[in-house]
């Protein structure tokens, strides 16, 4: 479990600098150069991630079960994750009206999929991986509108062709990770 509570802490503390550092993030791009900070910081949450994966595999061979969830729950679970692929989707087309509603689509995707694999895992070690992601994301969608609320930020609307695109393809990614790529991953078949 530590190994899995390092990677988090790497992974999701260097996602978290903006949300609780951001004068200092900025003061430290500012002196690396844009190019800098981005290899920094890819390097960093690139071995927070492996840390991630390779210490949730080792927490869950000895991680107590702490709440047994119905095998429905499963269906329910991989349902829930089609509109988290969606709005992973809108937060990279340009113009897609999700965007322009609701402005930080990635966050809200990843809180949705955190929720789902809560509803779906009951281990120890499930509740301390999705439950930080969870956590993680709702703390930086609440930090990120504050800065949008701030900066009076806005948002261009959307366009339908753009917003279509967007659910096809976030429809389309879904389709390809439920029923082949998270049983290749993972070992687990969300529809059997």
């Amino acid at each position: 479990m530590a190994i899995l509570i390092l990677g988090l802490a790497i992974f999701l503390g260097s996602h978290s600098v903006r949300i609780y550092a951001d004068d200092w993030r900025c003061a430290i791009r500012a002196r690396l150069g844009e190019h800098a900070w981005k290899g920094a910081y890819s390097l960093i949450s690139l071995a927070g991630f492996s840390l991630i994966i390779w210490g949730f595999a080792l927490a869950r061979q000895t991680s107590p079960m702490l709440l047994a969830t119905p095998l429905a729950m499963r269906h329910a679970a991989a349902l829930l994750t089609a509109p988290a692929f969606v709005l992973l989707a809108a937060t990279y087309v340009p113009k897609n009206g999700i965007k322009a509603a609701l402005h930080h689509p990635m966050l809200l995707g990843v809180q949705l999929w955190a929720l789902a694999h809560l509803l779906t895992n009951g281990k120890l070690a499930d509740l301390v991986l999705f439950g930080s992601f969870l956590a993680w994301a709702i703390a930086g969608y609440r930090a990120a509108r504050k800065r949008d609320s701030l900066a009076g930020t806005t948002y261009p609307a959307g366009t339908m062709p753009a917003t279509l695109i967007t659910l096809a393809l976030g429809l389309a990614a879904w389709i390809a990770f439920a029923f082949w790529l998270h049983g290749l991953l993972t070992g687990v078949r969300p529809f059997g």
